[in-house]
């Protein structure tokens, strides 16, 4: 009987002695885990202010009074409350030529970007195209050659394509990229036994494509709109090289004109209290132009976000 005690209370003893050590061994893991978490924390906040504090002094400075911005008196809040610089913004008719531009150019051109994205990506991803392969690396071999730019403009001058709408439209019709990331999608997330099943009940492989892949790809397709609408809201180059008449132009050329024109007025001026005026004036509409060209893609940007971790996500885990 003395030995079954002595038996149960070294077993006991070890159970507790595990026990301690379990719990040691828990607890230097919250600590190491709330160290890590810390740091993590603080890191995160640090580019947080790194990235926000530019975008709130740049919101702060367009609604400061102009002799508050030339006296770099604005450091996080407006000083001295004022919307001159947005009445000056948008006295330009330019301004108002430039929006309505962009707007045309962004919503067709992202259109036509993601129809034809989802007409080259979606044959792609089918393991029964034949050629799949060698259409793949004719697509992928773009993205490390291409013809430069000369021979693109000859192209575009000989399609009859300058100073038109359309100069803007086609040559960027589709984003090699994009391509790579819609057919990845489209091969995670449309099986093999889906498109049995559909074609089974008679679905062809338009139908499948309008009514059963678009439908289940909304987060690749919000991405796609989100990358091609920022890309078309921001595009100039082609501008540049393509448009001649100022009714076609976007509005980031004349957001560079108004920008431009101001500073050589005001360096062309001999009176010290005009030239400092519109110095300070040119300093002003310099944020409220940034704000103005921005705002459309802040407000569009919240509609997507719930999409967008999603979308860009694709092929993070495998199996």
């Amino acid at each position: 009987m003395k030995a079954l005690d002595e038996g149960k209370d070294l077993r006991k003893s070890k159970k507790a002695e595990e026990k301690a050590a379990a719990k040691r061994q828990s607890q230097l893991m919250s600590r190491g885990d709330a160290v890590f978490y810390i740091v993590n924390d603080l890191l995160l906040l640090i580019f947080l202010l790194l990235v926000a504090y530019p975008i709130i002094y740049v919101f702060s400075a367009s609604f400061s009074s102009p002799r508050a911005v030339m006296a770099s008196k604005v450091i996080l809040w407006p000083v001295e409350p004022s919307i001159e610089g947005y009445v000056a913004a948008f006295k330009e008719s330019r301004i108002w030529t430039g929006y309505g531009n962009t707007i045309i150019y962004t919503v067709c051109g992202t259109c036509i970007n993601l129809i034809m994205t989802i007409l080259c990506a979606y044959p792609l991803s089918r393991r029964d195209f034949a050629g799949r392969n060698a259409f793949m690396f004719i697509v992928a071999f773009t993205m490390i050659f291409s013809g430069g730019m000369l021979p693109t403009y000859i192209v575009i001058k000989e399609l009859g394509l300058i100073d038109t709408r359309w100069a803007m439209l086609l040559p960027s019709a589709i984003g090699v990229y994009n391509v790579i990331v819609m057919r990845t999608y489209y091969q995670t997330n449309i099986s093999d036994e889906l498109l049995d099943a559909a074609f089974l009940d008679g679905c062809d492989n338009f139908r499948f494509l309008w009514q059963i892949v678009i439908p289940l790809s909304k987060p690749i397709t919000a991405v796609m709109i989100l990358f091609y609408g920022v890309g078309h809201w921001n595009a100039f180059f082609n501008a540049f090289i393509y448009l001649s008449s100022r009714k076609l132009l976007p509005l980031q050329i004349f957001l560079r004109e108004i920008l431009v024109l101001n500073q050589m007025t005001s360096d062309l001026t001999f009176d010290p209290k005009l030239a400092a005026a519109k110095q300070g004036l040119a300093d002003l509409l310099k944020y409220s132009l940034i704000i103005v060209s921005s705002l459309p893609i802040w407000c569009a940007y919240p509609f997507v976000q719930k999409y967008f971790v999603k979308g860009i996500m694709i092929g993070s885990i495998k199996g």
